[in-house]
């Protein structure tokens, strides 16, 4: 049997499934045709059910429950972890409405929280993550950055305006559900708990080796240190990562009912998770 399954190239994701797609852990009967792209390709991908096996944000996921269902492996949540909104000249908070925003993705959860924190802001611009530093640092606006940005944007003279992760967490007190795992609920349920116990084996096998970083990290990482790779993993992959857990769940479920009140519309919390 063989699935489509789509990542990002950023560390935190080709660490989780680098034994798994490369052949390190046994996979049975289960092969998967890998396919590699920035995390809004994938949303906008899995809003049209193209792939079997995919990332997304989780600020999607309200669009897609009728054909994916969310896998308990492979999610990147925690507290300390979210998008910050940046500036390259110091501003002051009430007139970020004047500024125009750039936001890495329509339907990505940057973009929801960064609703919640300035649900005002009219101004927004949608870019690649990787395209937004420099947007900023051009004096074009403001952005909100996720991924490596986190930890290469001081080094261009860039300053942070709010951390909308801990604004996440100090309004709703969860952990910040940024992305996850789904999968395509037509797949046996049997399977799709296997491919699920798959991932979670991929990601204890890459932590027995960590911190050497392999080929397969490295190479998809493009121009990040390996300091910086090191950061990305160590912010991304956790407990979570392994189980999302009742904890995980939860913020999950709340990031939904966030969603349902900022849109003015009804989401089917019935059916999230795999069984």
């Amino acid at each position: 049997m063989k699935y489509t399954l789509g990542f990002s190239p950023c560390p935190n994701d080709t660490f989780i499934f680098d034994a798994l797609v490369n052949k390190k852990i046994d996979t049975g009967d289960i092969n998967f045709e890998v396919i590699l792209e920035d995390v809004q390709t994938l949303n906008k991908w899995a809003m049209t059910g193209k792939l079997d096996i995919t990332k997304l944000s989780y600020g999607v996921l309200p669009l897609v429950l009728d054909e994916y269902a969310v896998l308990n492996s492979g999610s990147a949540l925690g507290r300390g972890v979210g998008p910050l909104l940046i500036t390259k000249d110091a501003i002051t908070l009430p007139k970020v409405d004047d500024y125009t925003i750039a936001i890495p993705g329509e339907q990505t959860t940057a973009h929801l929280l960064f609703s919640l924190a300035y649900p005002t802001a009219k101004r927004k611009l949608f870019l690649r993550y990787d395209e937004i530093e420099n947007f900023v640092a051009m004096g074009k606006g403001l952005g909100v950055i996720i991924h490596e940005n986190r930890f290469t944007y001081q080094d261009k003279g860039l300053k942070k305006v709010m951390d909308l992760g801990n604004f996440w967490e100090k309004e709703t007190g969860s952990a910040i559900p940024l992305g996850g795992i789904v999968i395509k609920r037509k797949i046996a349920t049997n399977l799709q708990k296997e491919i699920n116990t798959l991932i979670k084996k991929s990601i204890e096998y890459a932590f027995i080796n960590y911190p050497l970083l392999n080929d397969y990290i490295r190479n998809n990482a493009q121009e990040m240190s390996e300091a910086v790779i090191r950061k990305h993993i160590d912010l991304y992959v956790n407990k979570f990562s392994l189980n999302l857990g009742r904890e995980g769940k939860t913020s999950i479920k709340k990031l939904l009912k966030v969603y349902q009140e900022t849109n003015n519309c009804i989401v089917d919390y019935g059916n999230i998770f795999i069984n």
